[in-house]
């Protein structure tokens, strides 16, 4: 429901539940426990704009929609309702008989990126406190952990925008790298919009001709897998047309001569045998990015999902530092993140390896920091664990019991199939989510919880903002908090401390956990987000030194001094070229790549919910070629079965030519049959320990 016009007192100013835009919206309680959505123009992000998905974001409210009492596996192996003590006891009682069997690290915790930034917090924090288990990871880690780690290993920082949206316009040239928002994130596409109506140029780097590439100025579609041959290609092209920034590499980077010697061996004609982009298309494209004074690369999960995201990011990130393109205004490499809080999420404890404000969990001073403000001995925190998809491959053997807060892994998990598997193998599974999901389906405990509308708390979205979610109606009867479940199971298990369930005070215990840290909270309070429509990270608290220093503006723009490396010079990355982990063969000829549609959202299990979501896109397709569908005996909507080493998923043929004919595409939304997640391999990135779902070998053919 939308509607415009004058502001009810009773309208609440909030954000949008979905994507890392977090879209600004008013929320209107109306009859029936729901809320009415309406615009809000004063957030900068999206300027009143909101997608199909914001605008039914509150059907999910409604109750046949949503979960609105515990459930307990019974005798007879169906759900049942149950009431909260039973089923928190329950859960409580079956994890510490594991913990007590096989050892605290038999426990695992998989969190999701749509969890506000209190409640990654805390879930981290009962993880190595409460549990005392290494074992945790987040959803996220399928979203931008590639863009991570090479964000990290060139600027000695990670974060999605180092600059925010709003200069995106404002420079000359953009190379959008496997990225389709006009589908995943439909307001941000008036950036684009606006950067070509000012003069701008933009290059869309896709396998398939989405709606964002139909508006780019140059489309370049390699062949799945080949991003990383095709961004070295590029830097080969700049070094041999002598258009390197010489005395910015002099002055700011490190590492060019490594770098550049690696970029050498990708000579036009190589590049174009390995990617099928022509070299008329590379110069093009090089001329396009090197003609303004400024310009961006931006990524997205079509080079990051891949077995060599890392590297391939690091291959763009080279391309900008060759040509003086970071840490100068209007300029640098960002990535586009995908879920609501994936930067949060990762930032704040949710991940195997990393403390809150984006410490590392192996940094003895970062244990120390983060462990005086839990009260307990740096000692007693565990080590790294087990990314997310190795975590999920050790369910049933190494870790026995599960909890899972607001993720669907059954639909998104690569080698899903499989993943299904090792969950029905656990002793014992929980799950807090809204909606009875896949996932929850298969669990012996679920807990109906909060959604957005219902409870405060801050996320951050894909620039480093901090933002302010308020409440706007009261849940359900039957409907908790995620943070009073975890307070509720924390003290069940013995700790009756330290696990609040106001947010603000989660908040404020977070800024003191993230103080001095890279992503640094410290100066960022609730009256300030409200005040001040969200503050960028890094903002560090004044000193209490007495003398009244005025408050940390925020950051909105990185680097522009100097990178967060020890020498603060940025570091090119040696990279090159290498095979996807699964090439094609006599036995799977045909690449197949994954993706999002418009009307849907990561695993569905909330957008499969609102019927106008479902009549706009009701369920899973196979985007082929016409010359393929013509060898298969294939017409437009026959049920075609797509066939990897992993398992077989059929749905209906949809053919076009916006895709290359050695190329399938299929949306990863929907459960059952047409499951594309069933196919993707999980052969994983070594530094980011990121899957990769963009690219595996498929045979297909007609299900007749």
């Amino acid at each position: 429901m939308q509607s415009t016009g004058t502001r009810n007192p009773a309208t609440t100013p909030t954000h949008c539940p979905y994507c890392a835009l977090q879209c600004g919206m008013n929320l209107t309680p109306v009859e029936g426990g729901t809320v009415e959505v309406s615009d809000r123009a004063d957030f900068p992000v999206n300027r009143g704009a909101l997608c199909g998905k914001g605008r039914t974001a509150a059907a999910v409210l409604a109750p046949g929609a949503r979960l609105t009492s515990p459930l307990v596996r019974s005798g007879d192996g169906s759900l049942v309702p149950a009431g909260w003590d039973e089923a928190l006891d329950r859960i409580a009682r079956n994890l510490e008989r594991t913990r007590a069997q096989y050892g605290a690290d038999a426990l695992g915790v998989f969190g999701g990126g749509g969890l506000t930034n209190e409640k990654a917090y805390a879930l981290g924090k009962f993880a190595r406190v409460v549990l005392g288990t290494s074992q945790i990871d987040y959803n996220g880690r399928f979203c931008m952990s590639s863009a991570a780690a090479a964000g990290t290993r060139a600027f000695g920082l990670d974060r999605g925008l180092p600059f925010p949206l709003e200069d995106i316009p404002r420079t000359g040239c953009v190379i959008l790298v496997g990225s389709n928002p006009a589908e995943t994130m439909p307001p941000s596409l008036r950036y684009f919009t606006e950067l070509r109506e000012n003069g701008g140029t933009l290059i869309v780097v896709d396998p398939r001709r989405t709606k964002t590439a139909e508006q780019a100025d140059l489309h370049l579609a390699p062949r799945p897998g080949t991003d990383l041959a095709l961004a070295l290609g590029m830097l080969h092209l700049v070094v041999a047309e002598g258009r390197v920034d010489e005395a910015y590499v002099e002055e700011r980077t490190s590492g060019w001569e490594e770098a550049r010697a690696a970029a050498m061996a990708h000579w036009p004609e190589h590049v174009e045998r390995i990617t099928g982009v022509s070299v008329p298309e590379l110069r093009e494209a090089v001329r396009l990015f090197c003609a303004p004074e400024a310009a961006m690369v931006l990524t997205a999960r079509g080079p990051e999902q891949q077995a060599k995201g890392t590297d391939t990011v690091g291959a763009w990130i080279n391309l900008c530092l060759a040509t003086g393109r970071a840490g100068r205004p209007r300029s640098g490499y960002g990535c586009l993140t995908g879920q609501g809080n994936g930067q949060g999420g990762r930032e704040h404890g949710q991940k195997a390896d990393q403390l809150p404000g984006y410490r590392k969990l192996t940094d003895p001073a970062a244990r120390r920091h983060v462990a005086e403000v839990w009260g307990v001995d740096p000692d007693s925190l565990p080590g790294p664990g087990r990314s997310a998809y190795e975590l999920l491959d050790a369910l049933g053997t190494d870790i026995r019991s599960l909890l899972v807060m607001g993720s669907n892994p059954v639909v998104s998990a690569p080698r899903a199939a499989h993943v299904e598997g090792r969950l029905r193998s656990l002793d014992f599974l929980a799950v807090c989510d809204v909606v009875l999901s896949e996932t929850a389906e298969l669990a012996d405990v679920v807990l109906p919880v909060t959604q957005w509308a219902e409870e405060t708390g801050t996320t951050t979205n894909l620039e480093g903002r901090v933002l302010l979610r308020r409440r706007a109606i009261s849940p359900p009867e039957g409907v908790r908090g995620d943070l009073e479940v975890l307070h509720a199971l924390a003290g069940r298990l013995g700790v009756e401390k330290g696990f609040p369930v106001d947010p603000e005070e989660v908040f404020e215990e977070l800024r003191r956990a993230s103080a001095g840290g890279p992503a640094d909270y410290s100066g960022i309070d609730y009256r300030r987000l409200a005040r001040e429509n969200g503050v960028f990270w890094p903002c560090p608290a004044p000193p209490a030194d007495g003398t009244g220093a005025a408050p940390h503006p925020g950051t909105p723009r990185l680097f522009l001094d100097r990178f967060a490396t020890d020498d603060g010079r940025a570091r090119f990355a040696p990279v090159a070229h290498r095979p996807s982990a699964e090439e094609p063969d006599d036995a799977y000829p045909v690449l197949l790549t994954t993706g999002r549609v418009v009307a849907q959202y990561q695993s569905g299990a909330q957008t499969r919910r609102v019927a106008e979501l479902n009549a706009a896109a009701p369920g899973p397709f196979v985007e082929l070629h016409p010359r393929l569908a013509a060898r298969l005996g294939a017409a437009e909507g026959d049920p075609l079965a797509v066939v990897s080493r992993r398992g077989r998923a059929v749905a209906p043929a949809r053919i076009t030519t916006a895709i290359r004919p050695d190329t399938v595409f299929m949306p990863f939304h929907w459960p059952g049959e047409g499951r594309a997640n069933t196919l993707t391999n999980p052969a994983l990135d070594p530094a980011s320990r990121m899957p990769e779902f963009k690219v595996c070998a498929v045979r297909v053919e007609v299900a007749r």
